[in-house]
């Protein structure tokens, strides 16, 4: 018990009725009362809510934010064609960190974010687009694959995981990370495997659908540093992934089916326009919500995915400007390889065209376009470097000869 005679050495106060008084515990003359605690931390809590501030404030002057129309513009250095999907995903990238520069205010209309789905081929630039866009923006990105997520207590990785990778990213500064981007490949591949309930659970389909639900709506994970499964023992990191934004993608294969039969049942009827064709060669540009639920999403992920955006298929001309144009185009990247060892490289145009055509037959993408040159150019980048050859002019006939001859189309073929 404290007596009369005993005072805080802060304020002066004697204790009393209104007042205690706590000892330090080393010096037993020295005392602090309970307003002086409580005014401390008040102050503590003001520190460190301005030093939140301050990092925010550091986060913001990093964050390269461009309009829409500059977002697609950068986008157009990197990716051919896909006008429509650039546009969407433009806007929704704006809206989004446009959303975490504003100044808080509790009596503001607070704006949801709004996470992204893109339904394209494979080798469509699916995965270039996020790549470009958190490149620009200076954001950290994490790329992850859904077909490795179980739902928890099976084998498998839980979906935390993808928030360490998004930590990784961003050197473990947790600020930094919940600013980021995560970009889901293959979400098509965790879908529901059929309506009907099945004894089994569909622990890698629907199972991880419901355990991404707290990930894409925005919570506060537990996130095990290091990866793979938790225990109880383990030290985890806290992540909020209420800003965090979200792009997933996947080829939906089989989705086109789906489509046409909506579109079929639509086409019956008084109320329908004799003028409304349909483009039989790209159905994917008709896609809905509904499309994507009929497939195995469930409604739920569905609605934390409110923009669908898809990608055109791509066709001889895009295909050949992929090769040559972009900034970082593939054949400029031999090109530049090539010239690390002194050599000069150059395709002539048949060469080219041979390549695309190669890669339309066997629907590789653009993918599918480093694959056909690596099989081409593997035996001159072995044997040329030290023998003093200067230039390097690929034919059709020599693309023809070294393709055959790296057993690439048998490769493919018994695939």
């Amino acid at each position: 018990m404290s007596s009369s005679t005993e005072v805080c050495s802060f304020c002066g106060r004697h204790s009393g009725k209104d007042v205690f008084l706590v000892s330090s515990g080393v010096e037993s003359n020295v005392y602090i009362c309970n307003f002086c605690i409580e005014q401390a931390a008040s102050i503590w809590r003001s520190e460190i809510e301005n030093n939140k501030k301050k990092a925010i404030m550091a986060l913001n002057k990093d964050l390269l934010l461009k309009k829409p129309t500059e977002i697609k513009g950068f986008l157009d250095e990197y990716v051919i064609g896909q006008e429509a999907t650039k546009k969407v995903l433009s806007v929704a990238v704006y809206n989004h960190y446009k959303r975490l520069l504003q100044e808080r205010d509790e009596h503001e209309v607070e704006i949801q974010k709004s996470n992204i789905v893109m339904v394209g081929q494979t080798g469509t630039g699916k995965t270039l687009m996020a790549r470009t866009i958190a490149q620009m923006l200076n954001v950290p990105l994490a790329i992850v694959d859904a077909t490795v997520f179980t739902e928890a207590g099976y084998v498998g990785e839980d979906v935390e995981s993808i928030l360490t990778r998004l930590l990784q990213a961003a050197d473990y500064d947790v600020d930094r990370a919940e600013r980021g981007i995560v970009f889901i490949d293959e979400i098509d591949k965790i879908a529901r495997k059929g309506d009907n309930p099945s004894i089994t659970r569909d622990v890698s389909g629907e199972g991880v659908q419901h355990a991404l639900l707290k990930l894409l709506e925005g919570s506060i994970v537990n996130v095990p540093p290091k990866g793979g499964r938790k225990h109880p023992d383990q030290k985890y990191i806290e992540v909020n992934t209420e800003h965090i934004l979200f792009i997933a993608g996947g080829a939906f294969d089989g989705i086109e089916q789906i489509i046409a039969k909506r579109m079929n049942r639509q086409a019956v009827g008084y109320n329908t326009s004799k003028e409304t064709r349909v483009d039989d060669k790209n159905l994917l540009q008709y896609v809905t919500h509904k499309d994507l639920k009929d497939f195995g999403l469930i409604p739920e992920i569905i609605g934390r995915l409110p923009v669908l955006t898809y990608m055109n298929p791509l066709d001889k001309e895009t295909l050949r400007m992929i090769l040559t144009e972009p900034k970082n185009a593939i054949i400029k990247q031999y090109i530049k390889l090539f010239g690390m060892d002194d050599i000069s490289l150059s395709f002539e145009e048949d060469a080219l065209n041979f390549i695309v055509e190669k890669a339309l037959e066997y629907k590789l993408g653009a993918r599918g376009l480093r694959s056909l040159c690596e099989s081409i150019l593997t035996d001159a980048m072995f044997s040329l470097p030290g023998t003093g050859e200067k230039s390097l002019v690929v034919t059709r006939a020599y693309a023809q000869d070294k393709l055959t001859k790296s057993g690439f189309t048998q490769h493919l073929l018994s695939a």
